[in-house]
C-alpha cells in the first residue's frame, strides 16, 4: 500500500514536532512538509500537494478555517482536488464546528484524542470518509434538529420532507425527486449519535429490517458511502442553518 503523504500546519513547535514523530512512526504515513503559520501553509499546500493536510484551527496570521476556505477555492479553480483537510483543534464550540465544515473541511479532530485515533482519522479522511470526532457529534445532532421544520407536528401518515440544497448538480436531481422523510431524519440523527441498527429499532419501535431499509435510502439520497459521510454531507448541504 502506498504511503499517505501529510503536511502539518501547526504554530506550536513542540506540538508539531510531537505530531511529526508520532505519525512518522506509522509505516503507512509520511510527513512531507510542515508550516508554522497559514501563509506558509497555503503555499505548501499548493506546491507539495499532499494527500492529507492536518491544519490547526488557531494559527497566528489566519485561522485554520479561513485557510481551508482559501485552499478549497484554489482547488476548485485549479482542479487540484486530491488533498483532504483535517482540522485539528481543542475547540468544539458550535460556531467553530459548523464554520469548519462550511469552509470545506473534510474531517474535524479534537487534540485531546489519542494519537492512534489520529492515524485512523487520517487514513479515513484519505479514503474519502469524513471523520467526525465523537466530541462534536452532539453539535451536529443539535443543528440537525433545528433544521427540521415543524418537527412536533403531523404524523408518519403524511411524512414531512426536507429538501437538501447546495450539493453537486448531479446529486440535486436525486434529492429533488427523493427528499428525506421525517423518519429518515430521525434515523440520521441516531446514526450521528452512534446508535447501532438494533438501538435505532428499539428507540423508534420499528424492526431492524426496517431500519436497514431506511439507512440504505438515506445513504442513497445523500450519495454517501457510509454513515459518517452522510452526516457530514447533510450538515454541509442544507439540513442545518
Amino acid at each position: 500500500m502506498n504511503e499517505i503523504s501529510i503536511i502539518l500546519i501547526e504554530d506550536h513547535d513542540l506540538t508539531r514536532m510531537g505530531l511529526r514523530a508520532a505519525l512518522q512512526a506509522h509505516s503507512a504515513l509520511k510527513v512531507i512538509g510542515e508550516a508554522a503559520n497559514a501563509t506558509q501553509g497555503l503555499k505548501l499546500l499548493e506546491t507539495a500537494k499532499p494527500d492529507v493536510a492536518v491544519v490547526d484551527i488557531g494559527l497566528p496570521d489566519m485561522d485554520g478555517i479561513e485557510l481551508t476556505r482559501k485552499f478549497k477555492r484554489h482547488q476548485a479553480e485549479s482542479g487540484q482536488t486530491g488533498t483532504k483537510i483535517l482540522i485539528l483543534t481543542m475547540d468544539h464550540t458550535e460556531d467553530a464546528v459548523l464554520a469548519a465544515f462550511a469552509a470545506g473541511a473534510d474531517s474535524y479532530y479534537m487534540k485531546e484524542t489519542s494519537i492512534s485515533k489520529l492515524t485512523e482519522a487520517i487514513q479515513a479522511t484519505h479514503g474519502g470518509n469524513s471523520w467526525i470526532d465523537p466530541a462534536i457529534a452532539n453539535v451536529v445532532l443539535r443543528k440537525m434538529r433545528q433544521g427540521i421544520p415543524g418537527e412536533s407536528q403531523g404524523s408518519d401518515k403524511t411524512p414531512k420532507t426536507v429538501k437538501i440544497e447546495a450539493l453537486a448538480s448531479e446529486y440535486e436531481q436525486v434529492l429533488e425527486t427523493y427528499p428525506l422523510t421525517q423518519r429518515e431524519l430521525e434515523i440520521l440523527e441516531l446514526i450521528v449519535a452512534g446508535c447501532s441498527n438494533g438501538q435505532i429499532a428499539e428507540k423508534l419501535y420499528i424492526t431492524v429490517g426496517t431500519v436497514k431499509t431506511h439507512v440504505r435510502n438515506i445513504l442513497n439520497k445523500l450519495c454517501a458511502d457510509d454513515r459518517t459521510q452522510a452526516a457530514v454531507r447533510a450538515l454541509r448541504s442544507g439540513l442545518v442553518a
